[in-house]
């Protein structure tokens, strides 16, 4: 394997759609959310593991989830674990993951990847990563993976490349917000647009640099602590800096702004499992489309449902169509899968009760 490759996974998030599921306590991505005896996130180290050494893997995440990476990935070390003291979305740890890597090896390329995705056919995957890495490593560039869109999802940024271009690694003309129905329809017309699943690639040197120039106060921020990084001085210099950084995407603050961007069309097939619907469409189905996970079922009239249990627990139902039914501990969801974004608010009214 490569020793300049290099990986960061990106496990901070919450995932309140999934709730009762994923609370704050212990996220979607600590969950085996499929039922394959692995959880997301051990699915997604495994996943890089084939291409990158293990040693060189880091764990973005929050104070409170350190243990449970450490007990769900044991080849992981705790210096491999880069903690977040603050909530500052994607950019702020982005860098400060960059600058420790850059520390450790100045020629490291890096991928950026969520780890709670679903990606079919990981030898494609892996595939698209290596061709980006090689690319990466001889240009200064920035690049992503986009996905091929299926359907005009209005739940995804897109990206845009030029439609005469026929490379297999494209140039980025423009990111491109959530759309409408018709928006959305619009670009999978056109052809020459992909879903933005948020993985990246690029050398330490571009980042860095991508950084300086269109974040160069919070550049400045994170560089003065450089001489601590990897170091038993860290963690006092980052409890105390790290939430003076802006609140800002990685998005936002550098791939919208920058020129040389590069887009690789993905050849695997790729969900994000942001919600019980998408889950549900993953999973197998009995004869009347309805998916089972962890339970046992005795189901009459019911249709299009998704039922999601603690350990085996057996389930009675009659007369639902299209719902999410989901028993964790001790919370009962029963809600309708056309209504699945409002999910979210319960993470925080139901705890109040």
């Amino acid at each position: 394997m490569n020793s300049n490759y290099y990986a960061v996974i990106m496990a901070g998030g919450v995932g309140s759609r999934f709730w009762p599921v994923s609370t704050e306590q212990f996220p979607k991505q600590f969950h085996d959310m499929l039922g394959t005896g692995e959880t997301l996130i051990q699915k997604t180290f495994s996943r890089l593991t084939k291409l990158i050494p293990s040693e060189n893997i880091f764990i973005l995440t929050n104070e409170k989830y350190n243990n449970q990476v450490l007990k769900q990935l044991p080849a992981v070390k705790q210096e491999q674990v880069v903690l977040e003291p603050a909530m500052r979305n994607t950019a702020p740890c982005i860098l400060y993951a960059s600058l420790k890597i850059k520390k450790k090896n100045p020629n490291a390329v890096m991928v950026v990847a969520p780890s709670d995705h679903w990606i079919e056919n990981e030898d494609a995957f892996i595939a698209n990563l290596s061709q980006s890495f090689a690319y990466a490593e001889q240009e200064n560039v920035l690049m992503t993976l986009g996905i091929q869109p299926t359907f005009p999802n209005t739940g995804y940024g897109y990206i845009e490349y030029n439609k005469e271009d026929t490379s297999a690694i494209k140039k980025v003309s423009h990111f491109r917000e959530k759309p409408d129905y018709e928006t959305a329809k619009s670009f999978l017309d056109s052809g020459n647009f992909l879903w933005n699943a948020g993985i990246f690639i690029w050398s330490i040197a571009a980042i860095t640099a991508a950084f300086e120039k269109f974040q160069p106060a919070m550049y400045q921020l994170f560089c003065n602590g450089y001489e601590t990084y990897n170091s038993e001085a860290e963690k006092a210099f980052i409890e105390e800096n790290y939430v003076k950084s802006d609140n800002i995407s990685i998005d936002y603050a550098v791939m919208e702004n920058a020129s040389n961007v590069y887009v690789v069309p993905a050849t695997f097939t790729w969900n994000d499992l942001g919600t019980w619907g998408s889950l549900y469409e993953k999973l197998d189905k009995d004869s009347n489309n309805n998916a089972i996970v962890n339970a046992e079922v005795f189901v009459e009239d019911t249709n299009n449902t998704i039922i999601h249990t603690d350990g085996g627990k057996t389930v009675v139902v009659n007369g639902l169509d299209n719902f999410i039914v989901v028993d964790r501990g001790d919370v009962l969801l029963i809600y309708p899968k056309d209504k699945e974004q409002e999910i979210k608010k319960f993470i925080n009214i139901v705890p109040q009760k």
